[in-house]
């Protein structure tokens, strides 16, 4: 079968001996069903007699059926209980403001949330590495240990330096592992679909951004903050019991020698380099809305109980109902799951880097039209909600990309080149966001929010070049 693209190289199969006819081999790039390779259609016929391949030839995903959709159930387990809970940051970063680190700078606090981030995508490579030699299983094993263990030791924490490393860094670890496997696996059974099983797959770390924050801030005043830490733990090791017993690959995983120049070589492609660029100055600006968006809530009038609603509602890109606070809204949980599924399937329609462009400008204007001039708690609230929408579509489309330019057997290790980069935009870009608002109830939040527009604005500039080089500038489907 002809190459559909200069890096398209299928599994090398040898011919039999007794005829000149080669079993047809199947190319296990992302791309390769959307551009024409129907293997089930093709007139050609295996030899029926001669020696096994060496290499058995990598059918085609099935996009669906029983299997397929349980990986999908536990993928969603897996980012419920890891990018659901690094949403959430924004609850911690106002509680430990005001309680345990009140004697620290918000700058300072930050870092602890930013970690958070950073070390669960820093140790994208990792775990891509083990993932493409061993499988899920083994990292799956390891991220619900350090997970649970991390989260355990910050329910006991009252320092620092304790929530740095409990919250900070043994935690994430263990979200890595989850998040890594989760989203690797998935990939492994979709190709035209692949968008849209990977939005499900992300419409748990919005379930999870909504409840967790819920269950912390109803939890501390009843239970106390070591109780609210250890029933989130308990929870998130129930939801990984599911993701433990369904997730799999599809491939056929053999273990490989190390090679670091195996995460550079992918930065020398165009297409991917741009799209890890354009990818960095989004992710740069991303996040800060989720760090701060409470605090410049409650700095312009915003009650502390109602604040406290915004980061549900903004990973849930839905209206709630809001007791007592005087406004009721429609609490459809449905949008919960569009917010995420929603851009996953029109990908799938129009293109994954054309629904890429729409969402990551859709994201930066909202926080340049909106966030920026909003004093009032409906602009706040409209705000969380939509910028919950449209910046939740990166988490599904980005991986979704990678997969689309890259071969299936090296999926693991270029989302992890991917996300280990961008890890640093989420590591520096809430500091900055801090050191931008040095008094986060009293202050001026213009320059972070200026900031946070740019850079984002930047990302969907550099994403709109991407999808240029990967399939041209026409209006066609990229």
């Amino acid at each position: 079968m002809a190459a559909h693209n200069d890096t398209d190289v299928a599994p090398s199969v040898e011919s039999s001996p007794k005829s000149e006819t080669t079993t047809p081999t199947l190319s296990v790039y992302g791309n390769d069903l959307e551009k024409g390779a129907d293997p089930e259609k093709s007139t050609e016929k295996p030899p029926a007699t001669g020696p096994a391949p060496t290499t058995p030839a990598i059918g085609p995903p099935p996009d669906g059926g029983a299997q397929a959709w349980l990986v999908v159930l536990g993928a969603f387990s897996g980012l419920f209980v890891s990018f659901g809970w690094i949403n959430c940051i924004g609850v911690f970063q106002a509680y430990y403001e005001s309680h345990q680190l009140s004697a620290y700078s918000t700058s300072t606090i930050t870092w602890i949330t930013s970690l958070e981030t950073f070390v669960m995508f820093f140790c994208g490579p990792i775990f891509g590495t083990i993932f493409d030699s061993h499988g899920p299983r083994k990292i799956l094993l390891l991220g619900t240990f350090l997970h649970v263990f991390g989260l355990m030791m910050a329910s006991l924490s009252t320092e620092y330096y304790q929530f740095i490393l409990a919250q900070g860094i043994c935690s994430p670890i263990g979200a890595s592992a989850i998040f890594n496997a989760s989203v690797n696996s998935v990939s492994t059974w979709f190709a035209k679909r692949r968008a849209f099983a990977l939005g499900v797959t992300a419409a748990g770390s919005s379930l999870g951004g909504v409840i967790f924050p819920i269950m912390v801030t109803k939890l501390i005043p009843e239970v106390g903050f070591p109780w609210a830490m250890r029933i989130c733990a308990f929870l998130i090791l129930f939801m990984l019991g599911i993701a433990n017993a369904t997730l799999k690959s599809r491939l056929s995983h053999q273990p490989k020698p190390f090679d670091i120049l195996g995460f550079v070589r992918p930065l020398a492609e165009l297409k991917f380099a741009l799209t890890l660029a354009a990818a960095f100055c989004f992710f740069w600006g991303m996040f800060l809305p989720f760090t701060f968006v409470i605090t410049q809530a409650e700095r312009y009038g915003m009650s502390e109980r109602l604040a406290g609603y915004l980061i549900p509602i903004l990973n849930a890109a839905r209206y709630v109902s809001l007791p007592r606070s005087g406004i009721t809204f429609s609490s459809d949980a449905a949008l919960s799951i569009i917010g995420r599924t929603l851009p996953g399937y029109l990908a799938d329609k129009v293109g994954r880097y054309n629904t890429m462009v729409i969402t990551t400008f859709f994201s930066a204007i909202l926080v340049l039209a909106l966030w920026l001039p909003a004093r009032g708690n409906v602009p706040a609230i409209l705000f969380s909600a939509l910028y919950g929408f449209g910046s939740g579509a990166f988490v599904s489309l980005a991986p979704a990309c990678v997969a689309q330019i890259s071969d299936l057997r090296q999926v693991g290790v270029r989302n992890g080149t991917f996300f280990a980069v961008i890890s640093f935009a989420a590591l520096t870009g809430t500091p900055i966001g801090g050191a931008l608002v040095p008094d986060v109830l009293h202050g001026d939040y213009t320059h972070l929010q200026i900031f946070c527009g740019v850079v984002m604005i930047t990302g969907a500039c550099l994403f709109v070049l991407a999808r240029g080089v990967v399939g041209g500038f026409k209006l066609n489907k990229v």
